[in-house]
C-alpha cells in the first residue's frame, strides 16, 4: 500500500514525520512497516509500506529496505511501524532490527534518521532515546 504524503515535502522536524505516521498507522489492526525515503535535503521521495505482519509482529528484511533505498536514490530514511496493542515502547525485536537496518544502510551510505513506533495516539522515537 502506498501512503499518501506529497512527494518532495521537506521533513524539517521530527514532529512532521511523527504526526503523519501516527495518522497513517494508529488505526491498523496488524503491524505494518513503513519507510520514508528522503533525498539529501530530507525532502520526501516516497513513502511506502514495505512489510505487513500480524497483530504482534512483522518480518522485516534489511536487504529489501536497502534495495528500495538504492532504487529510489535515497540518501536518508525514516523507519516506522505500528504496535496494534497500543503500546509504543520499543521491544527487543525492534531494537535488533533497527541495529541491523542501520548497519546495512550505512554500508550503502544511506542515513537512518529515526525509527518511530506508533501505538495508538503515542509515538516513540528511537532516535530520541539514543537507540538509532
Amino acid at each position: 500500500m502506498l501512503l499518501l504524503f506529497p512527494a518532495r515535502t521537506p521533513i524539517s522536524a521530527p514532529r512532521d514525520a511523527q504526526e503523519f505516521l501516527k495518522e497513517q498507522l494508529a488505526h491498523i489492526g496488524h503491524e505494518e512497516f513503513v519507510v520514508l525515503f528522503l533525498d539529501t535535503r530530507h525532502r520526501l521521495i516516497k513513502s511506502e509500506t514495505l512489510f505487513r505482519g500480524t497483530i504482534d509482529g512483522a518480518t522485516v528484511y534489511p536487504r529489501e529496505v536497502v534495495k528500495r533505498a538504492l532504487t529510489l536514490n535515497a540518501s536518508a530514511v525514516i523507519l516506522a511501524h505500528n504496535h496494534p496493542s497500543g503500546v509504543a515502547e520499543p521491544s527487543e525485536a525492534d531494537r535488533s532490527i533497527t541495529l541491523k537496518l542501520s548497519k546495512a544502510l550505512t554500508l550503502v551510505e544511506v542515513r537512518l534518521l529515526d525509527h518511530l513506533i506508533v501505538g495508538g495516539e503515542h509515538v516513540t522515537s528511537m532516535a530520541e532515546r539514543g537507540l538509532v
